[in-house]
């Protein structure tokens, strides 16, 4: 009897698949903390004017979001004029306090008192239009209001 017995040669060693659900696991954590899911799918045009003194809000799971412009090009059947829009859906300037109610219900006790309105409007949108949005949110006393803008040139943005 050897004491050493001489191999065989048995080809290429299987690759290792013990390391393969972690691989899969980490790349499946990594795209769920990465991801962010959109809120609303916007069906306006919503090119925001801009302003040279911006600030970023911080809570943002206190907003509360109403935009405003003309219908996009997939939603023409909607007509050309500036319409709302209230989460995925347009609306009438009358839906707002229903809308605003449902948010105040959503949110907890207290958090209700910091709830601020975003209103997202279109520089293209007449004012009658936010100033109705305006009317309806002072009757159903949201009276914090904040308008999202893009941070640029103000002046410049008035002569375009």
């Amino acid at each position: 009897m050897s004491k050493f017995k001489k191999k065989k040669d048995g080809g290429v060693p299987a690759i290792s698949t013990a390391s393969l659900p972690d691989i899969v696991f980490m790349l499946l954590f990594f795209f769920m903390v990465a991801t962010v899911m959109r809120q609303n799918t916007l069906k306006i045009q919503n090119t925001l004017p801009a302003a040279d003194q911006v600030e970023k809000l911080a809570k943002r799971n206190l907003l509360m979001y109403i935009y405003a412009g003309k219908p996009s090009s997939a939603y023409k059947q909607f007509g050309s004029e500036a319409r709302i829009q209230l989460n995925d859906k347009f609306a009438d300037v009358s839906e707002i306090p229903a809308f605003i109610a449902a948010e105040r219900d959503s949110k907890r006790e207290e958090e209700v008192p910091f709830l601020t309105t975003v209103l997202s409007v279109d520089k293209e949108t007449n004012m009658g239009l936010v100033s109705d949005v305006k009317q309806k949110l002072r009757e159903v006393n949201a009276l914090k209001i904040n308008y999202k803008t893009r941070k640029g040139d103000a002046i410049q943005s008035l002569n375009q």
